[in-house]
């Protein structure tokens, strides 16, 4: 039997340690990033703005991993057995009066260089651990999915009129220059701060109908990009709406039908040729309710709008739900079905009336505090259905002027 001895692979340590950590990467993200051409990668938490307005602002801090079109959640697991990262040695980096050798079952450190293990190392093939990973990081999309809009929502302020039907100076004036390349600019400072993919955000400014006011020539630049940038309340966005059917029907414009978005904006102007409400307002609303199949690519944030037809099934829904938050905006202004679905065909063409259910409108967006009537649920109302904590506050104000236990608790038995 041959006796001839087989070479042994030198493997030594490195202190200190490299700090690095793992990230395992799911295949579809694997694949792209091996692709021809490969995506930017972001690593985006929300800013200390957001923070401090969110109301979630108890919540630890975070970091997504945003690919253009998807957002990641980054979480830490940990492993019982530790990974080493390994880094092959040419040789000349080890040198044998460096090495303390120890043999297998020996608990001191050897320099004899003449034993049978030292002769039969291979230096050349020395490998060396850099790092000790005790937990990976891993990528996780939520089932809920990742959107834009709450975050907008925090750090967006609110474009109305104020009690004497007009709009204060500090909300938003209506002088502006519009400038595409200042708007787009603006909006990508502002998205930079925003946890998710760009393209998310794109997403969830056109759903909340955002919109910016460039500064004029000759202003100062605001600190911040969010100093340019609006939302309209619900009031304003079917004061824009109305105009528009107004202004459609006295131009004979088809809003089904494609129609230019110039002739538009003309038929809502006053006699005098005023605007109403500022251009990027009305841009925004359009954008909102557009059918995304027209001319694609034109809907995107900051571009100026030229051709475009109104989704009739998504503006029916949009009118409702808007409808519903000017008209009940809580339980206590709570409203039956038939006054509201009276009022919203009201609000829409002749020839859209007819569309107009109840069924079509998101569950998440209204409540019912009783058979007959509706009302509309706002963001602190579908967190609680989130939790499967009782909406109506009725009940839990009774049971804090009783201070009985049973009666605190009494809804939440119910529901489980």
């Amino acid at each position: 039997m041959s006796t001839q001895p087989t070479p042994s692979i030198l493997f030594t340590h490195r202190s200190p340690q490299h700090g690095f950590r793992l990230l395992e990467l799911p295949p579809e993200l694997a694949d792209l990033l091996a692709s021809d051409k490969p995506p930017t990668l972001e690593l985006k938490s929300p800013s200390q703005t957001s923070t401090k307005t969110s109301s979630s602002a108890t919540t630890p801090e975070y970091v997504n991993l945003c690919t253009p079109t998807t957002t990641y959640s980054i979480r830490q697991v940990q492993s019982s057995n530790s990974l080493h990262i390994l880094q092959p040695s040419t040789g000349s980096a080890v040198r044998r009066g460096d090495l303390s050798i120890v043999a297998e079952g020996d608990d001191t450190g050897s320099q004899d260089t003449e034993t049978d293990l030292d002769r039969n190392l291979n230096i050349e093939g020395a490998v060396t651990t850099i790092a000790k990973c005790g937990s990976t990081l891993e990528l996780h999309i939520s089932p809920e999915g990742f959107s834009a809009e709450g975050f907008l929502r925090d750090v967006v302020r609110v474009y109305a009129r104020d009690a004497d039907g007009d709009i204060d100076m500090e909300m938003g004036g209506d002088e502006y220059e519009r400038d595409e390349h200042t708007t787009r600019n603006i909006l990508d400072r502002l998205f930079a701060d925003i946890p998710v993919s760009r393209a998310q955000c794109e997403r969830g400014w056109i759903q909340m109908c955002g919109f910016v006011l460039p500064p004029h020539a000759g202003a100062a630049a605001a600190p911040a990009a969010s100093s340019y940038c609006w939302r309209p309340s619900s009031a304003m966005k079917l004061e824009v709406w109305k105009r528009v059917t107004e202004g459609a029907v006295l131009q004979a414009i088809d809003l089904g039908k494609q129609f230019l978005v110039k002739d538009l904006w003309k038929s809502v102007l006053d006699d005098d040729g005023l605007e109403p409400f500022p251009k990027p307002l009305f841009e925004a609303v359009v954008r909102r309710i557009r059918d995304e199949g027209d001319s694609p690519g034109i809907s995107l944030p900051g571009s100026e709008l030229k051709w475009a037809s109104i989704d009739r099934e998504c503006c029916v829904r949009w009118v409702g739900e808007t409808y519903l938050e000017v008209m009940a905006p809580g339980a206590g202004s709570a409203v039956s079905h038939v006054e509201f679905l009276s009022s919203w065909k009201d609000q829409l063409p002749e020839t859209w009336r007819d569309d107009v259910s109840l069924s079509i409108l998101p569950e998440a967006c209204y409540m019912h505090p009783d058979s007959k009537t509706v009302c509309f649920a706002t963001e602190a109302d579908r967190q609680k259905v989130k939790k499967n904590l009782p909406t109506d506050t009725s009940a839990a104000t009774t049971a804090k002027k009783t201070r009985n236990w049973h009666e605190l608790f009494k809804n939440q038995r119910q529901k489980r």
